[in-house]
């Protein structure tokens, strides 16, 4: 939606291929997502800033996400086939949900 605010994007390749994009959501939170061929462990803890798996799942479409939750940043995971996809930030798990939703695979 137009409320969201693109306000940061960037991708690295040069040791496994990551990407970030970043955005103000409505109400001022920041929500992001982040996706990565890196090792899953390693990049869902560094992604989240840290959050911790918690026993909650989220339905978003046919897809089952896993929910952390944070000292800084909530997340939503996905892990996949070859990469893993993290959406997290400050914005409460309705908006990191509303913006898993918007992700299309292609």
């Amino acid at each position: 939606p137009s409320a969201w605010k693109a306000t940061s994007v960037r991708y690295d390749g040069s040791e496994f291929d990551a990407w970030h994009l970043g955005f103000r959501a409505p109400g001022g939170q920041y929500v992001a997502v982040e996706q990565s061929t890196q090792r899953p462990a390693v990049f869902i803890d560094s992604a989240s800033q840290g959050a911790r798996r918690t026993k909650a799942t989220e339905r978003i479409g046919d897809q089952v996400w896993q929910r952390y939750e944070g000292d800084h940043y909530d997340a939503l995971v996905l892990e996949g086939k070859g990469s893993t996809t993290v959406v997290t930030g400050t914005g409460s798990f309705a908006s990191l949900a509303k913006m898993a939703e918007a992700l299309k695979t292609s």
